[in-house]
């Protein structure tokens, strides 16, 4: 993290969570917030984050702890190999990894280092790198209470193959409280982020008209992937109770791995094609407790 970014986080911190909520979605989505009558996915977003308080969402929010949470619903099958995790950077002990891994921050999004040679990794440069990512502040960005009680730790996991196209595609679901419509997916994103292609399917694989603009579309045809049903059904399972999440899955070969538990995606700030979609994805999401 650059020292701008460290100064904007302080600044931030003072405003008020409502009033930062506002100048953010007014500023990204070109649009004034409605929190007292919401009616699209992206205002009951700002609502969640600043009324739901279940002290259960730093747990399953944060990379490390809710792998707890997987085994307790019966599926630790899905969760990926993790060969450690560290509160200080001089614990870790990279001779005793393998030559592979991923390098992950327990509550970073974007906060990556795939790792395809140890024996090319600039450890001491690796260190410096993650000295810095434990001392972000993610809930300043998008005001997210959920991580502002997470202490931040750096998580160690095997790094999954890529397939076709040397490309590595995950399935996000969105969910409320065991229902799912539907999902995205992203290809070519794996090297650069910004570079990847998004969109949406519905629950038989289809794909939608929808995307999002930050992303262009995909604009090949994908193949349904193996035991498609039973990343459904997890899905439904992990959201039970929760007014919504995003699941996270890989599937390799029918082979289902367990990403994330994500609640705020891209903390609400988004605009889709068609805009009518915001709507579509808000009628499920039943935030009236809160408001």
């Amino acid at each position: 993290m650059n020292g701008g970014r460290n100064i904007l986080q302080r600044i931030r911190s003072f405003f008020p969570q409502k009033l930062q909520m506002k100048l953010e979605y007014r500023i990204k989505c070109g649009r004034k917030l409605n929190l007292k009558n919401p009616k699209r996915y992206t205002e009951k977003l700002q609502v969640y984050k600043y009324k739901y308080r279940n002290p259960k969402l730093p747990l399953l929010a944060a990379k490390d702890t809710v792998r707890d949470y997987i085994k307790k619903k019966g599926l630790e099958s899905i969760l990926n190999t993790q060969y450690g995790v560290y509160s200080n950077v001089e614990d870790i002990d990279f001779n005793s990894l393998p030559d592979k891994f991923v390098i992950k921050l327990n509550t970073g999004s974007g906060l990556n280092i795939l790792v395809e040679d140890k024996n090319k990794l600039d450890i001491r440069e690796t260190k410096k790198e993650l000295r810095r990512w434990l001392k972000t502040k993610p809930w300043v960005f998008g005001t997210e209470w959920a991580y502002k009680n997470i202490k931040p730790r750096i998580v160690i996991e095997k790094l999954l193959e890529r397939g076709i196209n040397n490309d590595l595609l995950d399935y996000k679901f969105f969910a409320f409280d065991g229902k799912v419509d539907y999902l995205y997916t992203m290809i070519k994103y794996v090297d650069n982020h910004h570079n990847g292609r998004l969109s949406f399917y519905d629950i038989n694989f289809n794909k939608t008209k929808y995307y999002r603009v930050d992303y262009a579309p995909i604009n090949s045809k994908l193949k349904k992937p193996k035991n498609f049903d039973l990343m459904i059904e997890y899905a439904k399972k992990l959201s039970e109770g929760l007014p919504h999440v995003r699941v996270d899955f890989y599937n390799i070969d029918g082979d289902i791995i367990f990403g994330e538990l994500t609640f705020y995606t891209s903390g609400g700030y988004i605009n889709f094609v068609p805009d009518e979609f915001d709507y579509i994805l808000g009628k499920n999401f039943d935030v009236s407790r809160l408001i």
